[in-house]
């Protein structure tokens, strides 16, 4: 309900009378009642509060105003939040110069275009941003914290744009957790037995960003393009769960766009790696216990240095908690050998099956042992090789889970089950594409061979994606970049700042090269039509 004093946003809960109002002048933030809300009021529906954020203008509310209905997860509906709205506290403008007025608006349009950007997700019933494990082995004093309480901050995109209510316990269940990732759920049968099946990708917020402008970690040891993606099966009670997680390079390294098609690769020579590197690891072993890394870079050319430094530093930490294995994907697989990728899994055979999985019954008993195999895929964008191996372990994770529950018979295979392994295929095709035009900016490469197996049409699309992530790579991510950092509070607007960050003058160096380019290439077409 908006008046031009207050927004009241009252709860639509059967039976709940509370209304949280919020004031448009002092910002301050108070619990009423239904009968406070003026019938002047201008009434909407919305379905969430996503934060406060401020701008040059002043403070924002932002709202979800659409959802969608994925599905549910052990009976608590999960949404797809669709689209947002962006409300200003103020009534005008008038106190703004023409400067800030423009620079307000680049900054609304950053913050509209990360929430253009597919894959939140929210339930007001379930934590979204734990695994099963995790909520298997909680305390009751946990299972009564609110959900922004309890979420796992590394998973919750709008905890920045939600410090204020965070602050306020009273409230918390006027706030609403959203995650960044993918989710699909689905109900399969095989051998006349009905169980679902579901695959969620939690994005990391810590370290987040586009694909050259982050990389390696930060001094904290968050990895950039950090995702954690779990497989469940739910079958008459019982739930069983794998976890992978793939994140960069966990050193300090960089890879600034030069507008080559692959720029090298720069490792930082003024840092103790060692730091942020053990720091990474002991939260990994913290959060997932023993480690398995798969490092998938190349093992030549300019790739090989990090290949390198990240079996060095693994040697050199001594961890009987991790393992390393290095396969060189693209060396293995050239000429489309895809068949050569059961060299790594008959690797990975014998130490996977050392991890033991987790399985739940129904009111969160171990039913069975409590470690969940855990793999850490590293490649250098952790999108397209990386995705390609989770699918293979997650199958074979999958194929000895489906037998433990008596899904599958002894000696059956997942790959015979035709309308099971279409939506497996499909799903994990679906995952790695959201996590790529998250991170990249476009669908993943190689996703024909997740599908079913490579194909020449496969590599005509991994062309044109390819050419698309050049184009964005080198022209238009450092917007995206800066966008994802004021939404997540990693910039903040200050707005008595005299010099705004948005006006900083470019000298003719900044278009020498582009109208070089263009030049050069009409000259080039003007050449080829007028040959004769």
């Amino acid at each position: 309900h908006i008046t031009p004093e207050k927004f009241y946003v009252e709860a639509c809960d059967d039976g709940a009378d509370d209304v949280l109002a919020i004031d448009r002048v002092s910002t301050e933030v108070t619990l009423t009642v239904k009968k406070d809300v003026p019938p002047s009021a201008v009434t909407r529906p919305i379905y969430g509060i996503l934060g406060t954020i401020r701008l040059v203008a002043g403070t924002y509310l932002i709202v979800i105003t659409k959802k969608k209905k994925v599905g549910e997860i052990f009976s608590h509906a999960i949404w797809k939040a669709t689209d947002f709205d962006i409300l200003s506290y103020k009534k005008t403008m008038l106190h703004l110069t023409d400067i800030q007025l423009q620079d307000n608006k680049v900054f609304l349009s950053m913050l509209s275009h990360v929430l253009s950007v597919d894959g939140f997700y929210f339930s007001t019933t379930y934590d979204l941003t734990h695994t099963l494990q995790r909520l298997a082995n909680t305390s009751p004093e946990f299972q009564e914290m609110s959900l922004l309480e309890r979420a796992d901050p590394r998973f919750v995109w709008n905890g920045h744009l939600l410090r204020e209510f965070a602050a306020q316990p009273e409230i918390h269940r006027f706030a609403t957790p959203v995650m960044h990732g993918f989710i699909t759920m689905h109900s399969c049968s095989i051998n006349g037995k009905c169980f679902d099946w579901l695959l969620v990708s939690r994005r990391s917020c810590f370290r987040a960003g586009v694909r050259y402008y982050v990389r390696g970690i930060d001094s904290e040891g968050h990895a950039a393009n950090f995702v954690e993606t779990e497989q469940i099966v739910h079958y008459k009670g019982s739930k069983a769960s794998f976890v992978q997680t793939r994140g960069s390079i966990p050193f300090f390294w960089s890879q600034r766009p030069n507008l080559k098609y692959k720029p090298k690769p720069q490792i930082s020579k003024s840092v103790n790696h060692m730091d942020g590197f053990q720091r990474h690891f002991d939260s990994q072993i913290i959060s997932y216990g023993k480690q398995m890394i798969v490092n998938l870079v190349n093992q030549k050319g300019s790739e090989k240095p990090l290949e390198q430094t990240f079996a060095k530093m693994v040697n050199s930490m001594a961890n009987r908690m991790v393992r390393y294995v290095a396969f060189d994907f693209h060396k293995e697989c050239s000429r489309m050998r895809w068949d050569r990728l059961q060299i790594l899994m008959d690797q990975l055979a014998e130490q996977q099956d050392e991890f033991r999985i987790l399985a739940c019954n129904s009111v969160f008993k171990m039913i069975s042992l409590l470690s969940v195999t855990r793999n850490t895929c590293n490649c250098m964008d952790c999108l397209d090789r990386t995705n390609v191996i989770q699918s293979l372990l997650a199958r074979r994770s999958l194929q000895a889970q489906l037998q433990r529950l008596g899904v599958l018979h002894v000696g059956q295979r997942i790959e015979e089950q035709a309308d099971f392994e279409k939506i497996y295929k499909n799903a994990w095709a679906d995952n790695a594409n959201a996590c790529a035009k998250q991170y990249a900016g476009t669908g993943a490469l190689k996703t024909d061979y997740t599908t079913g197996k490579r194909t020449q049409w496969g590599l005509i699309m991994d062309g044109w994606n390819s050419l698309i992530r050049y184009y964005k790579n080198n022209f238009s991510d450092g917007f995206r970049q800066d966008a994802i950092d004021l939404f997540l509070g990693n910039y903040s607007v200050d707005e008595v700042e005299p010099a705004s960050p948005l006006h900083v003058k470019k000298d003719w160096k900044f278009l020498a090269l582009p109208i070089i380019m263009v030049v050069a290439f009409s000259m080039c077409i003007i050449c080829l039509l007028m040959a004769g």
